[in-house]
């Protein structure tokens, strides 16, 4: 294990899901696959189980967010909008789940890819200075940027 590795630990609730891997090293983001099959009716919210849970390093954390092609396959939305495990949530039966809430009927099949994750080292102590006035050069505000 190289100075950049962290181990993680994993147990897999089901052998419907594949094993967790990197696709071909493109990406930092690792795909979670639905445990079972879930239906939903436009307007419902249900939480899908990922079928693992996982033993993270002291001092990180998970960041679970939807597959760019979820909305487009599914219309589904995750409800929270970015989901965040802590290194706490590790017991032996502490089962991911992705809350989705669907805008249209669809169906989730067990194995299909729907979410995924990265690890991150927790974000440092921050010590707030208040200021009367900030030097940094003003961008115009929110959606100063424009279209192009």
């Amino acid at each position: 294990m190289d100075e950049r590795s962290v181990k993680v630990e994993i147990r897999y609730l089901t052998d419907r899901v594949e094993k967790l891997r990197y696709i071909d090293g493109r990406s930092d983001w690792i795909d979670l696959r639905a445990a079972e099959d879930v239906t939903f009716r436009c307007g419902e919210y249900k939480l899908i189980p990922l079928g693992v849970a996982i033993r993270l390093p002291e001092g990180y954390e998970a960041h679970v967010v939807p597959r760019s092609s979820t909305f487009r396959n599914y219309g589904l939305l995750q409800a929270n909008s970015f989901g965040v495990v802590d290194e706490s949530y590790c017991g032996n039966d502490d089962q991911w789940f992705v809350p989705m809430y669907a805008t249209r009927d669809t169906v989730v099949r067990a194995n299909d890819r729907i979410c995924q994750f990265r690890i991150m080292r927790h974000q440092p102590v921050i010590e707030f200075e208040e200021t009367g006035y900030l030097s940094g050069e003003n961008r115009g505000g929110f959606g100063s940027t424009g279209r192009q």
